[in-house]
């Protein structure tokens, strides 16, 4: 289920730019990141910076099979180890991804390493790429995270849609994510109607919005929910409550680590 429109995707990827650039000015950006703790925080922006460039070359060029990130111009960040040079290039790479983006429209045929070959894949793809990786900073820099509620779910579904693609194609630790009689309930507190059943059956797992009893339910904010499930936030933090069998959303989070 898409929640977002194209344009919307689009206005997101450079509204979560923004805060995360928002992050990022003031900070220390030799500081380790957490959550991504083989990146400091500047390596974590240029990663996010050089995945908008690549993106916006596939997308310009109608590129049907992938191109190798070392031909795209400037993905390896600003040549410039001043802040505000981050920041610029930062900016103008969302940008130049979202004109291209928006100068396709959402039906364009492109290269994309998932179940649909369309810029409306890669635009969604971006936006939870850089929405994820902002709560990665704000982590880092201590800085406070929040985002909008129908992101926040969609980041959730399109999750669960790259999970479910690598059971689908073999990937050995989703492959893992069954077995029958078993199931998990995300349950949002402050969203209504946001709520997902994970159910495994014997050969694959399969999901759909449901408020149900589950083996194990996890409960939090729409926020808080999406962090713990793309682990940003550890289960046993005191913002979410777990009910039931704490290992099996353990045993989840575990194998659903796909790319």
């Amino acid at each position: 289920m898409t929640l977002l429109s194209y344009d919307r995707y689009c206005d997101e990827i450079l509204a979560q730019t923004d805060a995360l650039r928002a992050v990022l000015t003031g900070a220390d950006l030799t500081a380790t990141v957490p959550t991504c703790p083989d990146w400091t925080l500047r390596e974590l922006a240029v990663h996010v910076g050089g995945a908008h460039r690549w993106v916006g070359e596939i997308v310009r060029t109608r590129a049907v099979e992938d191109v190798p990130e070392e031909k795209v111009p400037g993905t390896a960040g600003p040549e410039d180890d001043d802040p505000a040079a981050l920041d610029a290039w930062l900016a103008e790479g969302a940008a130049a991804t979202v004109a291209a983006l928006r100068e396709a429209g959402p039906d364009a045929e492109v290269w994309a390493w998932a179940w649909e070959r369309r810029t409306a894949f890669w635009a969604r793809r971006m936006t939870h790429e850089t929405a994820v990786h902002r709560a990665d900073a704000a982590l880092a820099a201590r800085a406070p995270y929040t985002v909008a509620p129908e992101v926040a779910a969609d980041t959730i579904e399109e999750w669960l849609r790259i999970v479910s693609f690598a059971q689908e194609n073999g990937d050995p630790e989703a492959a893992e994510l069954r077995g029958g009689g078993r199931s998990l309930h995300l349950h949002a507190t402050d969203a209504p109607g946001a709520e997902w059943l994970i159910e495994f059956a014997d050969d694959r797992f399969t999901w759909r919005r449901a408020h149900e009893k589950a083996t194990v339910a996890l409960r939090g904010s729409l926020t808080d929910l999406m962090l713990v499930f793309n682990r940003r936030l550890e289960p046993t933090d005191s913002r979410v409550e777990v009910l039931g069998d704490a290992a099996l959303l353990d045993f989840w989070l575990d194998r659903s680590s796909f790319g």
